[in-house]
């Protein structure tokens, strides 16, 4: 999984006060959990916005002044409501040898020959959560759609990777192709194609 530094310091006070001036000054307060204890830290909110405004998921390189290095990963936001302007972050740090959570886009390939007459694509899940080593977090999860015919779905059990495991049940649907007014009904390119001409018929023996 692709990795995104943040360049912070600690913050001497968590005081309400002292969060109100951090923000006053461009500044994202932000807590680190996971570790031995707490680490509190700011950053400039512009820091942000390759790990926030993008659909891909990404681990984070937390650098504080001092040389402190810590591998996390976002675990909550809070935008204000009014301006969308970042309020707080929380992460969580990762250790090599340690499962972690995460939510991850789902990418959709391929040409389903249901969309293909006239069938309507419904992503029901744009993300799934899993479970893995941090090494073994992918950047996304690609779900091939090319063989979903119309009232077909694509189950998770489809996208299996033992790299990682789903944290869903094996009956979730990732994404389906629904029947539209415009669709036609939907045949297998290799079906055999039924013919009227030429059809032999059954022959009887005479009776004596």
């Amino acid at each position: 999984m692709k990795s995104i530094t943040i360049n912070g310091s600690k913050r001497e006070s968590v005081g309400k006060k002292a969060t109100k001036a951090i923000r006053n000054a461009g500044q994202v307060p932000c807590v680190l959990y996971g570790g031995d204890k707490p680490v509190h830290f700011l950053a400039p909110e512009l820091a942000f916005s390759k790990l926030v405004y993008t659909p891909d998921a990404h681990t984070v390189v937390i650098a504080l002044d001092g040389g402190e290095t810590y591998n996390a990963v976002m675990q909550d936001i809070q935008f204000h409501p009014v301006t969308d302007k970042i309020l707080h972050i929380d992460f969580y740090q990762l250790f090599d040898d340690k499962e972690i959570s995460m939510d991850i886009p789902v990418h959709i390939i391929g040409t389903s020959r249901g969309v293909l007459n006239g069938g309507v694509l419904r992503k029901n899940k744009r993300t799934l959560r899993v479970k893995a080593l941090p090494a073994n977090l992918p950047d996304f999860i690609e779900a091939n759609i090319t063989p979903l015919k119309i009232g077909s779905k694509l189950y998770i059990t489809t996208l299996e990777n033992e790299a990682y495991k789903f944290l869903h049940p094996d009956n979730t649907v990732v994404c389906q192709v629904r029947r539209s007014r415009a669709s036609v009904a939907d045949f297998e390119a290799d079906e055999e194609e039924e013919t009227v001409e030429g059809e032999e018929t059954p022959t009887t023996e005479a009776q004596e």
